[in-house]
């Protein structure tokens, strides 16, 4: 009975302290804290939950879901919690270890026969284990599903064109589709699609009834948050993007009262209220470091922690901190930011969710909050961290005026505009096809059958720049090339190149 009434006074005290108590103890003026940190930092809405002990000490959230408006943001506001979903596809393999369906080191094409590379003796080589450090040798190629309107069984067979920029296990690449494929294991395993075994195997038995594996049904929940973006230097609302094709590695959408639940499980090693999901060996697998990240690679804001290593675990970044290995991972897409970080060694956790596309906040509440429980002089994370990303901003922004101090004034197409119109495709069907047409007396491009599309603005000779209708995708040059005949034959953008497609034949041409 002592026992059970412990609880119920716990569960109240989280309760009321995440409403409207100020925090006491270790996190004494975090709120105001965070409502400075926002205001530097520009973020519409933040919500934040802090678990120490197994119990949530701190719920709430601050601003506004969308910008200037007045609907508040609290601790059941949904937000896209992006990559952080990887610690869940790595949970639901545990699980099938557990369950004696799946080993970690099992070749990938013994779970999923599709799986096939440009190099075939790669295709039985990379390990489940493989995709879930991003040590597969595999280039970065979001362009595969990012907004492309591809379905995941799109994804994973145009994977067979990808070309091996290292060996498995030599070097680290973070890669999303790697993580799509291990969702492939998980159904292919358990019999039930990846969203589904989450769900039946994890949500609900930890209670997460205000998460999603997916954009399906989250209009309905009607406390969501508006995702932002900086553009031209302010920060405004943009539409939901939908990224059920990648839902393994980043699709999943939850609350901060969620997440301090999914942070409970991990922090008891695997148990949810005196029920094993995960057996003590496997939970440890997933928090042991597997494979090191070169400091070049890792986050920015590490550099002002000074961690003796950086390395991925399944589904973790994995550093020390203090004394203290620091398990965490952030999640970044249109518009939105996650963190979740956890010291099990101190039994702490916390995850933060923003409305506003890479706010780099996340980092500086984190050390804030573990710097309250280890003690120690407090450190102003948010004022280090923010010159830091400035500084980073600034490069960004002084190459793009390079690039515009060497733009040739004067200068034409070579060509009548018609004549670049067309439809360009590279020959491994890797990066699918562009469409190029003229309206309006001016080129307008799309891809992904109209899903991106914008117009192109003639840059200097043969060389235009694509200003794409969805702000988010930025802006891209696409360089026509010329052939010996006089005909544009192909087009370069983004590091890849594409042919032109022949022209069909009229109607009764031979």
């Amino acid at each position: 009975m002592r026992r059970a009434l412990g609880v119920s006074l716990v569960a109240i005290h989280a309760l009321v302290e995440g409403a409207d108590a100020q925090p006491r103890g270790p996190l004494r003026g975090l709120e105001g804290y965070v409502e400075q940190g926002m205001r530097d930092w520009g973020v519409p809405g933040l919500a934040l939950a802090v678990v120490k002990d197994d119990s949530v000490v701190f719920a709430r959230g601050f601003g506004t879901r969308t910008l200037g408006r007045s609907e508040p943001v609290d601790e059941h506001t949904s937000f896209a919690i992006a990559s952080t979903t990887k610690a869940f596809t790595a949970t639901a393999i545990a699980m099938l270890v557990d369950d004696g369906k799946v080993r970690w080191d099992d070749p990938v094409s013994l779970h999923v026969p599709a799986f096939q590379l440009a190099d075939p003796s790669l295709s039985g080589e990379l390990t489940v284990r493989d995709l879930l450090t991003h040590r597969t040798g595999l280039p970065n190629s979001d362009f595969l599903w990012y907004a492309s309107g591809s379905s995941t069984e799109e994804i994973l067979r145009r994977m067979r064109f990808l070309r091996p920029f290292a060996a498995p296990r030599s070097r680290y690449q973070y890669n999303n589709n790697a993580y799509m494929v291990a969702g492939q294991v998980v159904q292919s395993a358990s019999g039930m699609p990846w969203g589904e075994f989450v769900r039946r195997r994890i949500l609900e038995p930890l209670g997460m009834r205000e998460t999603l594996t997916g954009f399906a049904g989250l209009d309905a929940r009607g406390n969501v948050a508006t995702p932002h973006l900086k553009v031209d230097g302010a920060v405004r609302p943009i539409a939901y993007r939908d990224f059920d094709n990648i839902g393994p590695a980043g699709a999943m959408n939850s609350s901060v009262h969620d997440v301090a639940r999914w942070i409970r499980f991990q922090l008891a090693g695997g148990e949810a209220d005196g029920e094993r999901l995960v057996t003590p060996v496997q939970h440890r697998e997933m928090l042991t470091p597997q494979f090191i990240i070169p400091r070049d690679q890792y986050y920015p804001a590490a550099r002002l922690a000074n961690p003796h290593f950086t390395a991925y675990g399944l589904g973790w970044f994995m550093q020390d901190y203090r004394g203290r290995q620091l398990a965490m991972h952030t999640g970044s897409i249109d518009g939105m930011t996650a963190l979740v970080a956890m010291v099990p060694e101190e039994r702490l956790g916390l995850v933060v969710l923003i409305n506003l596309d890479h706010a780099e906040l996340r980092h500086a509440l984190m050390y804030r909050i573990i710097d309250a429980y280890l003690g120690g002089p407090p450190r102003d994370w948010s004022a280090e961290l923010r010159p830091l990303y400035q500084a980073m901003e600034a490069r960004g922004e002084a190459a793009r005026r390079e690039r515009e101090s060497r733009r040739v004034e004067g200068t034409r197409p070579s060509l009548a505009l018609d004549a670049y119109a067309g439809t360009y495709a590279d020959p491994d069907s890797l990066v699918g096809r562009l469409t190029v047409s003229v309206r309006d007396g001016r080129l307008v491009a799309s891809m992904a059958g109209g899903a991106i599309a914008g117009e192109l603005e003639h840059w200097h000779y043969d060389v235009f720049r694509a200003r794409w209708a969805d702000v988010s995708l930025g802006t891209s040059f696409l360089t026509f090339s010329i052939d010996p005949e006089g005909r544009v034959g192909w087009v370069r953008s983004d590091g890849q190149e594409l042919a032109r497609e022949p022209e069909p034949e009229a109607a009764g041409a031979r």
